[in-house]
């Protein structure tokens, strides 16, 4: 049987994936920053479905987190046949607002953890010559995002490095693909502290994507067809779009916090 390594594995998109695999008998290792988080996801799925399900609490948002996480993986013996790297968050301000603290561990957790861990278990993969790796990136990471020009920029990066890592991993016999899904009904949004679109979607049914992205082998899969459309309009064009929505967002929140004051 299959075992599972997903990041970020106790809400949203990441336990959605984990139901899924559950569902199909596979084992799980789960992953978050909250131990508190990692029993009640952990303690919901053996509820469910009869899973072997190990959860190993990590921050991956600190520097030398990702090689923490391999070690524990290696001192356990569990060979990781598939590995999603879903954790991740955004931020939204103008840039010189945003705190330097938060922008690091957004990008430690969004890009370096994630490189490190694909570092990390690629070897084992080669030396098998089998395994799969689904990085979670985002449709932000097909334009600039103004208001939000980190994570989106983070999420540039995770599509661009996962592309390119797919061009070497084929050769030996291992798959990667980058998973592109849009808003998204999770708890991405009050970390954000934004609200989802009306039409963001549901994180089971971007975890059935997911889950056919790695059965067909897909390299770059954009969740939904709105927008796949999307992607069609020039990037100047987005960028211009999600600066005013992001205008907006900011300028709601403060008239929310004055009102509360």
């Amino acid at each position: 049987m299959e075992t599972i390594l997903i990041t970020g594995g106790t809400s949203g998109i990441g336990y959605s994936i984990a139901k899924k695999f559950a569902e199909q008998g596979a084992n799980l290792i789960l992953v978050s920053s909250n131990q508190q988080n990692l029993a009640k996801a952990k303690s919901e799925l053996k509820r469910l479905f009869n899973s072997y399900i190990i959860t190993i609490q990590q921050d991956l948002s600190q520097l030398g987190s990702a090689k923490e996480l391999y070690q524990k993986v290696q001192e356990r013996r569990l060979q990781v046949d598939t590995l999603i790297n879903n954790a991740g968050f955004g931020l939204v301000d103008a840039t010189e607002v945003i705190e330097y603290q938060e922008d690091e561990k957004m990008m430690i957790l969004n890009m370096i953890s994630l490189v490190q861990l694909c570092k990390l278990f690629l070897p084992d993969m080669y030396q098998r010559r089998a395994g799969k790796i689904l990085n979670v990136a985002s449709t932000g990471a097909f334009q600039p995002g103004p208001y939000t020009s980190t994570y989106f920029a983070s999420k540039a990066f995770v599509l661009s490095y996962s592309k390119a890592i797919r061009i070497e991993a084929r050769k030996k016999g291992v798959q990667v693909g980058v998973l592109c899904p849009g808003a998204t009904r999770t708890n991405f949004f009050p970390r954000e502290n934004t609200q989802p679109t009306i039409d963001a979607m549901q994180p089971e049914v971007v975890a059935k994507i997911a889950l056919r992205q790695l059965q067909r082998n897909q390299g770059v899969v954009i969740v939904g067809l709105r927008n796949q459309i999307t992607q069609l309009a020039p990037a100047k064009l987005k960028s211009l779009v999600v600066g005013r929505v992001k205008q907006r967002e900011i300028s709601k929140r403060k008239t929310e916090d004055h009102l509360i004051l």
